[in-house]
């Protein structure tokens, strides 16, 4: 099992900027692609960025590309969404997950992820 708790989370201005962070337990977290979800007031819980063990492998929806990005620091069993250029579109509870099978296929469902977190809450101001 591994426990994931999300921070960082608060009221921002449109235009600015936060880092959500995503700290893992329980087990070896450099085995785990991370990944960073979100659900808005009323909608589905939505894809927003992974990745891999390796760093390099990334993957944004097309909706943060270019403001969003993602990291990982495994010697803190962390890993990162730094949000810039935010939107109030963008405001909704963040969520870290981890694939929730070993044969996870690359995909972005949400359904394919599990250990949530509680998440935390990004409110964006116009």
């Amino acid at each position: 099992q591994v426990q994931l708790v999300e921070s960082g989370g608060r009221l921002v201005q449109a235009g600015g900027s936060l880092r959500l962070s995503c700290a893992a337990s329980g087990r070896d977290f450099s085995s785990y692609t991370m990944g960073w979800f979100r659900q808005a007031p009323g909608k589905e819980r939505e894809f927003v960025a992974r990745i891999g063990w390796h760093s390099s492998n990334t993957y944004y929806a097309d909706s943060v590309k270019g403001r969003f990005t993602i990291s990982r620091d495994n010697a803190k069993n962390t890993v990162y969404l730094q949000m810039n250029i935010l939107k109030p579109e963008d405001t909704a509870i963040y969520y870290c997950a981890t694939p929730r099978s070993p044969y996870w296929l690359g995909t972005n469902y949400p359904e394919d992820f599990g250990s949530w977190g509680q998440g935390t809450q990004v409110t964006v101001s116009s």
